[in-house]
């Protein structure tokens, strides 16, 4: 569950049950829920150390950001974020109250925020219920569970410990900062939480464009350039999966064709240069003169200037990413999985 290959508590217990007995399990003898939410703690601390402190923090502060945006569905702040069990990975959790999922959907388009709408059903006390969640895609990740009106005060029950579910109103959460960080400004923090880019909306907005950029069968006869960057992407996982910089190279190196065609370097590298590293910008700007390395068409004073940089090796590999990723009908990860895989990636590494 740490590693959240396992996400229902029941399922995790069965399976580890499984490995350890080789047999069948009395439910008596399995863990309760709270132990394991008290282990996977255990292994937060052990492996996240101050960061899980920091992360928290500032987690808080995006859940009071979001809440005061909420203010007229009646927000609560519920779940890890509120009783200190955050790890990584972990979402903001909101009970929303409304009778229409639109309005809603609809603030949060006015904001211009990322989201999907997921309605699970799910089995309770023998009686079938279908959940309403909105994911959203932020700095750190959101589920807002939308409730009807009626039920604002309504007491819901844990899962984990089965006596009623801790939350906290604006003003409750405003107090808890104030108590838990009295040398934090609530006012600048949230001014600054405000000025937070989430660079991954950054990367979807630059990038979403390239499905309607048609490119020379000649030279790429996978088709738009989108499915073209996806393919260069899954091959780049292959080859360096930990290698944050290089991935997003790899993904984003011709978000420029959707701006300016006639030099789509240039174009994305003055989108892009707020939002990534000089790293990923410097294999950007010189992977079409890894081509020319390719086809033995790159000057030798050329070659060796490119070769006194230190990732000139991951230029040559990212070239050969981009020539390889002009299949046909082969399989490409989707847009959102991509963005969410280099995401997880940036939260575990840092």
């Amino acid at each position: 569950m740490y590693e959240r290959t396992e996400s229902e508590y029941y399922r995790a217990k069965v399976k580890a049950a499984r490995r350890m007995t080789r047999g069948w399990v009395k439910p008596k003898d399995l863990p309760s829920n709270r132990e394991i939410r008290d282990e996977i703690q255990v292994f937060a601390r052990l492996y996240e150390g101050d960061r899980r402190l920091e992360n928290l923090r500032e987690m808080r502060i995006e859940a009071l950001r979001m809440m005061r945006l909420l203010r007229a569905f009646r927000p609560k702040l519920i779940g890890s974020t509120l009783t200190d069990h955050v790890r990584r990975g972990s979402d903001i959790d909101l009970h929303v109250f409304s009778d229409g999922l639109e309005a809603v959907t609809a603030l949060l388009d006015q904001e211009g925020t990322c989201y999907d709408v997921e309605r699970k059903q799910v089995r309770k006390q023998g009686e079938e219920r279908v959940f309403t969640h909105i994911h959203v895609a932020d700095r750190f990740p959101f589920e807002l569970t939308v409730y009807a009106e009626s039920l604002a005060h309504f007491v819901f029950k844990s899962s984990v410990t089965g006596k009623p579910i801790e939350r906290a109103s604006i003003a409750e959460l405003e107090q808890l900062l104030a108590r838990e960080y009295p040398g934090v400004s609530l006012d600048e923090a949230l001014i600054e939480a405000e000025r937070q880019v989430d660079r991954f909306q950054i990367y979807q907005v630059l990038l979403l464009p390239l499905e309607r950029v048609k490119q020379s069968r000649k030279y790429h006869p996978e088709g738009d350039a989108l499915y073209h960057s996806l393919q260069v992407f899954d091959l780049a996982t292959r080859e360096l999966p930990y290698d944050e910089e290089f991935l997003l190279a790899a993904l984003l190196h011709d978000v420029g064709k959707a701006i300016d065609p006639r030099d789509h370097v240039a174009a994305g590298l003055e989108a892009l240069a707020d939002f990534i590293t000089p790293r990923t910008y410097w294999l950007i700007e010189h992977h079409m003169e890894g081509h020319a390395l390719f086809e033995g068409t790159l000057g030798h004073r050329a070659r060796r200037r490119l070769a006194e940089n230190e990732s000139f090796d991951d230029l040559v590999l990212l070239a050969r990413c981009d020539r390889q990723g002009r299949a046909v009908g082969v399989e490409a990860p989707e847009l959102e999985d991509a963005l969410d895989y280099v995401r997880e990636l940036a939260r575990t590494c840092g």
